[in-house]
């Protein structure tokens, strides 16, 4: 994308005011949008974002500058903007660049264009239209299949020069279905690390039915009652409870600063001895795997939290620096656009010991969430409030009616301590996470868990 000699010297420009480092991030990225709605392809969109950033520090300061034009004049401009920004100083770094080659651990066989699109669209109407015939009640159907590829460059002063290339498929169903003049939505996204041949493992057919099951499902539930009770969490997307209760709170973004519910309590049990927690970006073709994260660190698997004692946070360099702590590759962002910072990658809870018919038999009365939907969080506090997509009441250890309405609200610290069994099924769910870097793709995962007590928000 650019040339180790063009990269010397925007960042000799960059520290030319006397930063102590410097970065370069370069990106040009293709996303490729097949949308269907009303029984028909409704958009095709190709989109392309390509630019660059500057970042420089110098101590604890840290100044970021973007650009659209590429050239070697304008990276220069861009590096100037940012050292002048930074303050005025002296260089005083010799900077040698040396290209380093992490392999890929992602292989992908079908790049997003070696495919044509009325192959991409028969494998979304497959999904389509299994969703639109399930059941008479369908009302409405709209599906996406998603394709991006996503080319980064990124150099620095300690010696930095890197690229990688990444290659995300996500298809997307979501079905509305009505009974008695009432509405509810079901929904099912898989996405992997891959090209087309996503659908070598991935049924598209099943996907349909499986928003229009959930829909239809919901549609014909009652309302969930409201209590405090114990909660059985299903695996796959039920995880997103502890990537937004607790995988927030984990991030150097908010330690580092002491906006954390866990800052400083490394090495402290802060969660059940039953629970131990993994972010790991090397998982091979996931959806949230890096080889390298957007400041040129391999990617690693880092345990958090190991039979409920803290181990570890998840750190970028800037907040690094702070913490006295080196990177651990969780530093990301969605673009040039934004600063990067520590972010999760592919987050989970580790599969445990209890069998799933002795979790559900253990709970006389409770909720079972099967699938959990959007949510709210404060890292801070760990105070959070999310939505349960497809939910039923447990009655005598046995999964009865569907409910709909549901809610789990709580703290993210309590939440761990009262985790007190874990399955053996882990399974992760794909989804876009939103945080001050961006939008970027994150896998979330548990197995079957109890929560021996929860707030469940109903009527």
């Amino acid at each position: 994308m650019i040339s180790r000699e063009v990269c010397k010297r925007v960042l000799q420009k960059a520290v030319s005011t006397g930063a102590d480092y410097a970065e370069l991030f370069a990106e040009n990225t293709a996303n490729h949008t097949i949308s269907m709605i009303a029984k028909k392809v409704d958009a095709i969109h190709d989109t392309i974002v390509a630019g660059a950033a500057v970042r420089v520090y110098k101590g604890l300061r840290s100044v970021m500058a973007s650009t659209v034009d590429t050239t070697e004049e304008g990276l220069l401009r861009c590096a100037q903007q940012a050292a002048e920004a930074l303050g005025q100083g002296e260089a005083q770094m010799d900077i040698v660049l040396r290209e380093r080659l992490f392999g890929d651990i992602h292989p992908v066989k079908i790049t997003p264009a070696s495919s044509s699109n009325p192959e991409k669209i028969a494998v979304l109407k497959d999904g389509y239209f299994a969703a639109q015939e399930y059941d008479p009640s369908i009302r409405q159907v709209a599906g996406r299949l998603l394709e991006v590829d996503h080319n980064i460059l990124i150099a620095n002063t300690t010696g930095i020069y890197a690229q990688d290339r990444q290659i995300r498929t996500r298809i997307s169903i979501v079905a509305v279905a009505e009974k008695d003049g009432e509405a509810q939505t079901g929904s099912c996204a898989p996405g992997r690390r891959m090209g087309m041949e996503m659908f070598d493992t991935i049924d598209p057919h099943a996907v349909g039915v499986h928003a229009a099951k959930q829909a239809v499902t919901m549609a014909g539930a009652g309302y969930c009652p409201a209590g405090v009770m114990p909660v059985a969490i299903e695996n796959s997307f039920g995880g997103v409870i502890f990537h937004e209760a607790c995988g927030h709170s984990l991030e150097a973004t908010s330690v580092a600063y002491g906006q954390s519910q866990f800052a400083g309590k490394l090495g402290q049990k802060i969660a059940n001895e039953k629970v131990t927690a993994i972010d790991d970006g090397t998982i091979p073709n996931a959806w949230g795997s890096i080889n390298i994260d957007d400041e040129g660190t391999p990617a690693q698997k880092n345990v958090l939290i190991e039979n409920g004692v803290l181990k570890s946070y998840m750190i970028d360099r800037f907040n690094g620096r702070r913490m006295g702590m080196a990177s651990t590759g969780n530093a990301r962002r969605q673009s040039y656009a934004y600063t990067p910072t520590s972010r999760m990658t592919n987050t989970y809870i580790a599969a445990g010991q209890d069998k799933n018919e002795d979790i559900i038999a253990s709970i006389e009365y409770g909720l079972y969430a099967k699938e959990m939907g959007g949510g709210s969080v404060n890292p801070v506090t760990g105070e959070f409030n999310f939505a349960v997509s497809e939910g039923y009441i447990i009655r005598g250890g046995k999964i009865c009616e569907p409910v709909r309405g549901a809610s789990l609200v709580g703290k993210g610290s309590e939440i761990l301590q009262n985790i007190d069994m874990v399955g053996t099924d882990m399974d992760m769910g794909q989804g876009m996470c939103g945080s001050s870097s961006g939008s970027i793709p994150t896998n979330v995962g548990q197995p079957l868990i109890r929560v021996s007590s929860i707030t469940v928000g109903g009527r």
